[in-house]
């Protein structure tokens, strides 16, 4: 049995869809009160991180875990070493952990503090691991469904600045891997999508995607921390600005890691908005 935190994300979502496709007895986790809407076969457990003892029964009886932090467990909870003895003594062996490139791009910014917390507990316990660390999510660009539908316009920040950003489907393909098939433990993946791509040109994608006119509008840094602000912490909001505007020679390297492990070259951005095109209109 494999259970798989943030089940209800962009990740999580995918990762459930994926397992239960291969014949996986899968554990959906989520923490929030909606409704989930699983495969057939799924169970669907609620709990959250930073409660331990939730965990544990959310955890019961399996051999791997995905793990991911989202929200408050970015920057507060339990001890990750806590958290790790906690699922190991529910049964768990085999742990994949959601992290993140900036985390080692970046290690002195706070809003990383806790994800190399989880790295380094993870490389000093008793399980199998995996860590996958990508750089920033397509689905980061489903922020502009509004403004597309509503004035057919994008507003983002630092037009011109490209970045290598990931198909969410081809983390979940590569967690899926690393999850049931041998080869992987103690190993880091940086996933990347197959070349750096600006928001302009992003925009650009989405246009002839929908195959209507569409206006890029350039924000401002602190006009798009206003926005970011709305949901995430003030930390995680400032570093990723850091990430998005002045990213590093390492921030802006494509991996070939996602090829490596799953034999084929990772989703476009162009491919992956041809698919999602219906959600813009």
């Amino acid at each position: 049995m494999i259970v798989v935190t943030g089940a209800t994300g962009n990740v999580g979502g995918a990762l459930v869809r994926e397992l239960a496709a291969a014949g996986e007895k899968v554990v959906a986790v989520s923490r929030g009160e909606k409704p989930v809407d699983l495969p057939a076969g799924v169970e669907h457990r609620r709990a959250d991180i930073g409660d331990l003892d939730g965990l544990a029964e959310a955890a019961a009886g399996a051999r791997a875990l995905f793990l991911l932090i989202t929200g408050p467990q970015l920057v507060a909870g339990p001890a990750p070493e806590q958290v790790l003895e906690t699922v190991a003594a529910a049964g768990v062996r085999r742990a994949v952990f959601l992290s993140s490139q900036g985390a080692v791009t970046r290690p002195d910014s706070g809003g990383y503090a806790r994800t190399l917390e989880f790295e380094k507990a993870l490389a000093d316990s008793e399980l199998e691991w995996t860590v996958l660390r990508p750089g920033g999510f397509f689905t980061n660009t489903f922020a502009w469904i509004e403004p597309v539908r509503a004035q057919g316009m994008i507003p983002a920040p630092f037009g011109d600045v490209g970045l290598p950003q990931v198909d969410p489907g081809d983390i979940a393909a590569v967690a899926a891997a690393t999850l049931t098939e041998p080869g992987h433990d103690h190993r880091i993946y940086t996933v990347t999508g197959p070349e750096a791509v600006t928001p302009r040109q992003q925009a650009a994608a989405l246009e002839a995607a929908l195959g209507e006119p569409i206006r890029f509008v350039e924000l401002t840094r602190e006009q798009a921390r206003v926005n970011m602000l709305r949901f995430m912490p003030e930390s995680v909001a400032d570093h990723t600005l850091d990430i998005l505007g002045t990213p590093t020679a390492e921030e802006q390297q494509v991996s070939a890691d996602i090829e490596r492990v799953l034999g084929r070259p990772a989703t476009s951005y162009a491919q992956w908005a041809a698919r999602v095109a219906p959600a813009f209109r």
